[in-house]
């Protein structure tokens, strides 16, 4: 599928500024696939979209065997990296009776910690934490890795503050990740910020990840919150609220959107939502104002118009209705 053929709600000319980012995947013997392909795949997905990332497959070696026997030949060399930079090292597979520091190229190491040092974003993959352990950049910071060896993580890198039952964790410039299929949730982390919670949600649409976890907590964006059916025309309907935030919505036009008679749209939007395309705009729009009230310079009534409100007597109920308090109580918070 090209991306041209894509319908998105978010155009690449809507993106918010981001810098454009070297993206260094180290490889190393033994890598674990899918600890590998998540990551890269998601941020493919969105540089077919707009983002500008530009992805490299570095390792001291120019040839290596992942843990699964895919051999991956002319690998670059290790590479000069700065502050707009990302380093992901996925985990490798190695028996935990021998996983220690020891068992990396020390050089590589090194260049970690360098790396680190010239301002690069530095994430790891399952058992990539442990270079990272081995490099000094776990000291006093939270970590993570995949659940059969952070007990051995703990124990090699004791200054490491080592969570169990996390996804992934961000501490300032450093991130780590449970491992296997949670790579990708980190990916689309830091996806999002550069490019937003809305854009993230349609990459995760393209890939398919319809319950896109977050690090610690549920997720909460109403973007993503209704994306687990699998209906492409209230997926279509879904893509036009979103875009016509502002305007008020007919069931026709929506039923058009979605190519299905207004009655048979009805039922199958109620079937995969559990709510209705009124109740989902109102949700949408106040997802929106939770971001506008943000902004010192708007007032609440600002706001409301901004998100399509015309009765700002109505944005103030609703709003109350949903999260217990006055839009007035959010912006003190």
């Amino acid at each position: 599928m090209k991306p041209n053929e894509l319908t998105l709600s978010t155009r690449t000319s809507e993106l918010r500024p981001a810098p454009e980012r070297q993206i260094v995947f180290v490889l190393l013997p033994d890598v674990e696939m899918l600890d590998l392909a998540g990551p890269v795949q998601v941020f493919h997905a969105a540089n077919l979209h707009g983002a500008r990332y530009t992805l490299t497959y570095n390792s001291s070696q120019s040839i290596v065997t992942s843990a699964q026997g895919l051999v991956f030949a002319q690998l670059t060399p290790l590479p000069s990296v700065g502050q707009d930079d990302i380093v992901i090292v996925p985990g490798v597979y190695i028996p935990l009776d021998t996983l220690n520091s020891a068992s990396f190229d020390p050089a590589v190491t090194a260049w970690i910690a360098d790396a680190y040092k010239a301002g690069a974003i530095v994430a790891s993959i399952c058992t990539g934490a442990f270079l990272l352990g081995a490099a000094g950049l776990l000291d006093g910071r939270r970590c993570t890795a995949h659940w059969m060896v952070l007990d051995e993580l703990q124990s090699q890198f004791q200054r490491a503050h080592v969570l169990d039952n996390v996804l992934y964790v961000h501490d300032q410039r450093i991130t780590t990740t449970a491992g296997i299929a949670s790579g990708i949730d980190m990916a689309l982390s830091l996806v999002e910020q550069d490019y937003g919670a809305l854009f993230v949600a349609q990459i995760a649409r393209f890939i398919v990840i319809y319950m896109r976890r977050n690090g610690s907590h549920p997720q909460t964006s109403v973007y993503l919150q209704y994306r687990t059916h699998l209906h492409p025309g209230v997926h279509r309907a879904q893509d036009f609220l979103i875009d016509h935030l502002h305007e008020s919505i007919s069931l026709d036009q929506l039923a058009q959107v979605a190519q299905i008679s207004v009655r048979s749209f009805s039922r199958a939007f109620k079937e995969a939502m559990g709510l209705t395309p009124v109740q989902y705009h109102q949700q949408l729009r106040l997802e929106l104002a939770a971001h506008l009230l943000q902004n010192p310079e708007l007032t609440v009534e600002d706001v409301a118009l901004k998100c399509g409100f015309k009765d700002v007597r109505h944005f103030r109920r609703l709003w109350s209705r949903a999260y217990g308090a006055p839009p007035s109580v959010q912006r003190r918070s």
